[in-house]
């Protein structure tokens, strides 16, 4: 059953049994998605939901823009604690790879398992762009998600029918939270953090994926202590999380323990 509540001040959606997987992603507003957004998100935690009680958390609404990924794990950190007695698993993907791995190094002791899909310590050149042209946009008033067809594909005509889905999903509705959460990542660099983090890690990414390129991985998991990488030869940043294997690996890991 889907329980949407708050967790310590946070939008919640829980479902599922067994031990707690807190999930973090990126969504264009600071509620629990509804329509198409609910159900990608459903068909990305559903195979988690056999052995864990997926707990997938959103920000705070109606943040401050100047609110930083660090503010942001703080805001998390915080909700972790109100609801669980002990460390949790935490499975970050995309940009909430890039909160995940904030939330790790900032407070080691709430996270027992880190799996990453998508991510790294930094984002790439393209996802740089993409992110300052989407909060550019979002606080003109404008639809702000046609930028992000860069994420998607290096094919001209590609990013151009991708960005008109992405203007026509984007509706009228107010981008402001979307535009805070992806001007934190503008500038985020861990890199230099990255040995703090004592969870064990996991990472999984495409071969092709354009917003965290492969280079940007490898060095993610190399500062990492124990980290261990996984690669989806040909596959772009998001095939990387709907690709079948995904969730199986994802699985064997958190469940190694």
């Amino acid at each position: 059953m889907e329980v949407e509540h708050s967790l310590g001040g946070l939008p919640c959606l829980s479902l599922g049994a067994g031990p707690p997987l807190v999930v973090l992603l990126f969504t264009p507003q600071a509620a629990i998605p509804v329509g198409l957004g609910r159900r990608y998100l459903m068909r990305l935690v559903k195979p988690f939901t056999e052995h864990f009680t997926v707990h997938a958390l959103n920000r705070r609404p109606g943040l401050p823009p100047g609110t930083t990924m660090a503010d942001l794990a703080a805001h998390y950190a915080e909700g972790i604690e109100a609801a669980f007695t002990g460390p949790v698993n935490v499975l970050g993907l995309s940009t909430g790879g890039s909160l995940a791995l904030q939330l790790a190094a900032d407070r080691p002791g709430l996270v027992s398992r880190l799996v990453l899909g998508g991510t790294a310590a930094a984002p790439g050149p393209v996802c740089d762009r993409a992110n300052r042209a989407y909060v550019e946009r979002a606080r003109r008033g404008r639809r702000p998600s046609p930028p992000l067809a860069d994420l998607v594909t290096e094919s001209a005509i590609g990013r151009i029918l991708v960005g008109v889905l992405a203007w026509l999903a984007d509706g009228r509705g107010d981008h402001t939270d979307g535009a805070t959460m992806l001007n934190a990542e503008i500038g985020f660099d861990l890199r230099a953090r990255l040995p703090e983090i004592t969870a064990p890690t996991l990472l999984i990414q495409g071969q092709k994926d354009l917003a965290y390129p492969l280079e940007l991985a490898r060095q993610t998991v190399d500062g990492i202590p124990g980290a261990k990488l996984i690669v989806y030869p040909g596959r772009s940043h998001g095939a990387t999380f709907t690709d079948p294997r995904f969730a199986a690996d994802a699985l064997a890991f958190l469940r190694s323990a």
